[in-house]
């Protein structure tokens, strides 16, 4: 069934599945605006408690890992509590910690120890906020919508990414403390507005009208769920865990993303430092610079979900959802080698910000190729596909000043390139239409 007809008759007023996925992007930024924020106060952080760019890696990875490790709990959490609950927890466990980090004591003992646990408790709040999200695409939109609905999602990175300057300001006016005041602040707002307008599927949802309803109803894959309209039964039916733990497009879109969270988190902790650093600019530069991957990546998550459902639609789901990632990972790894051999600073950041824009072309499909092979256990697959990508975030974090301290930046680079061509070729083994999970009641 395509869906031109039944969009128009649902078109009554702004649907309602719009009005909420863009909130969800709201709060993608502000989640996002905690991570951008650590690695532009890691400087005045270091400075004051004399802690190096090594330590301060080990400060970053203690966030993927406990990010990282709670992937899984956190995806059957959000099936279970459903999104609207658990990012509403979400909404103030991440202020807690964040406001923890502002009040750490000058002159306390360890405080690179307090760092790590802190950062740790907020990666495991933070691991719902996906699986979440991935719960309510499926809930809430048609399958012909999927990639949109994270392009919107993911595109509050790029909205996070135009805060350095921000950031930066409040930093060296009233110093990095007030910088996580204002960011917990924000993450506590758009988590209660969240709560106070979102439910958990359409069918819950008193704004929604009959049309779009039916049009979200009538357009799930009703072959991944069983009794899938019926909303009763609806998350209780029992994880196929051995399924899905041997699924060969489970298992490759996990690989895929380890590498393109590899990369993307060279952006989130180090590309500040390394213009600050390495290109030798000053802080505001820096910070100007720093918001360029950021813009890139927005544009990108929104034209690779455009692009993902527009190619599906017309020529198939697997070049759609697969062959389009592959080759965005595949010209992103170029990018990266050709950015950090250029001698200016100024044309360096905006190739590997090209880079970046590449890069998150691919960002969105991963999440809608999850809810379509996984139907309601999307927060579970898509829980393990996003540890996988924290992993490689992890490793990004203590790996890359390791390899640059011993072989230079170009070599750090050079080594996320191999990574993300790894990451393009696992797409090749994926079929959407024919790796589909089969769910049994």
């Amino acid at each position: 069934m395509t869906n031109s007809g039944s969009t128009k008759s649902s078109s009554t007023g702004f649907p309602v599945r719009y009005f909420l996925v863009l909130w969800l992007m709201v709060i993608s930024a502000a989640v996002y605006l905690d991570r951008i924020n650590i690695s532009i106060a890691a400087i005045g952080i270091g400075k004051e408690f004399s802690i190096d760019k090594v330590q301060m890696g080990w400060v970053f990875t203690a966030f993927l890992i406990g990010y990282a490790g709670l992937q899984i709990p956190a995806g059957v959490l959000a099936r279970r509590l459903g999104p609207r609950i658990t990012l509403g927890l979400l909404g103030v466990w991440n202020p807690i910690f964040i406001v923890l980090i502002a009040l750490i004591p000058h002159g306390i003992g360890s405080p690179l120890i307090l760092l790590i646990l802190l950062r740790f408790f907020l990666g495991v709040g933070e691991a719902t906020m996906f699986p979440a999200t991935s719960q309510f695409v499926e809930r809430w939109f048609p399958v012909s919508e999927r990639g949109k609905a994270n392009g919107l999602i993911f595109a509050g990175i790029g909205l996070a990414g135009l805060t350095p300057p921000l950031m930066t300001a409040i930093i060296l006016r009233y110093g990095w403390r007030a910088s996580f005041c204002f960011g917990a602040s924000v993450g506590a707002l758009v988590g209660l507005v969240w709560f106070l307008a979102a439910r958990d599927t359409p069918e819950q949802h008193k704004w929604v009208s009959d049309a779009e309803r039916e049009l979200i109803v009538s357009q799930r894959r009703a072959s991944t769920v069983v009794k899938e309209d019926d909303v009763a039964h609806y998350g209780k039916h029992k994880i196929p865990w051995l399924q899905i733990f041997s699924s060969k497009a489970v298992l490759a879109i996990t690989l895929s993303y380890f590498a393109f969270g590899y990369v993307a988190w060279m952006f989130y902790t180090w590309f500040y430092i390394y213009m600050a650093q390495v290109r030798g600019l000053n802080l505001k530069t820096s910070a100007l610079y720093s918001m360029l991957p950021f813009l890139a990546m927005t544009a990108g998550c929104l034209l690779g979900g455009v692009l993902s459902d527009w190619i599906a639609t017309r020529f198939g789901a697997r070049q759609g959802r697969c062959l389009l990632p592959a080759l965005a990972l595949a010209i992103t790894a170029f990018l990266l080698v050709l950015g950090s051999h250029i001698e200016s600073a100024a044309a360096a950041a905006f190739m590997l910000a090209f880079g970046a824009g590449v890069l998150f072309i691919s960002q969105s499909i991963y999440w809608a190729v999850t809810a379509d092979i996984s139907g309601e256990y999307v927060g579970v697959v898509s829980g393990i596909m996003n540890m996988g990508g924290q992993v490689g975030g992890a490793c990004t974090a203590a790996f890359t000043p390791v390899i640059a301290a011993h072989f230079g930046w170009n070599a750090s680079f050079s080594t996320a390139a191999v990574i993300m061509a790894i990451g393009a070729l696992a797409w090749l083994v994926i079929d959407p239409k024919r790796d589909v999970l089969v769910v049994h009641g």
